[in-house]
């Protein structure tokens, strides 16, 4: 569930850990599905006995299937204000895809404020650094600064 905090709280958050999602498994039924709802039928992907002749030794997640789950992981892990009536996708400053995802691993969204601006009256820009860290992996999937535009009622 999303920390839920008044706009006068932002600065307190900034720079701090503001929650970590549940683990989502990368099954192979989810890599062929968004194959499928995006065109990337990239052998490495989609084609298991192929992709075990490569380094990987099994198919890996699309990086942008990685990153797309980020919505869910924010779902329960990001700041949410008070009296938001809705938020929206403002985009990135920064992503960076770190690690492969194989088939069978389980990912989660590590999540940190790093800024709060008002942008306009009851509009405020709220930029988290995700980290989505791999199960029993050193390295993370990816790191990505991402910006929200929260609306208040």
């Amino acid at each position: 569930m999303p920390h839920v905090v008044s706009p006068d709280q932002l600065a307190d958050l900034i720079n701090q850990e503001v929650g970590v999602s549940d683990w989502i498994e990368i099954d192979q039924a989810r890599i062929n599905q968004f194959a499928e709802a995006t065109g990337d039928h990239q052998y490495i992907h989609v084609d298991p006995e192929r992709a075990a002749q490569t380094p990987f030794g099994t198919t890996i997640a699309h990086g942008f299937l990685t990153m797309s789950l980020m919505v869910m992981m924010g779902y329960e892990a990001s700041i949410k204000l008070e009296n938001s009536v809705m938020g929206i996708n403002y985009g990135f400053d920064k992503l960076r895809f770190i690690n492969p995802v194989k088939v069978g691993s389980r990912i989660r969204g590590r999540f940190v404020l790093l800024s709060a601006e008002e942008k306009k009256p009851n509009h405020y820009l709220l930029k988290h650094e995700v980290t989505v860290e791999i199960e029993g992996e050193e390295k993370p999937a990816l790191i990505a600064q991402w910006l929200g535009m929260t609306v208040l009622g």
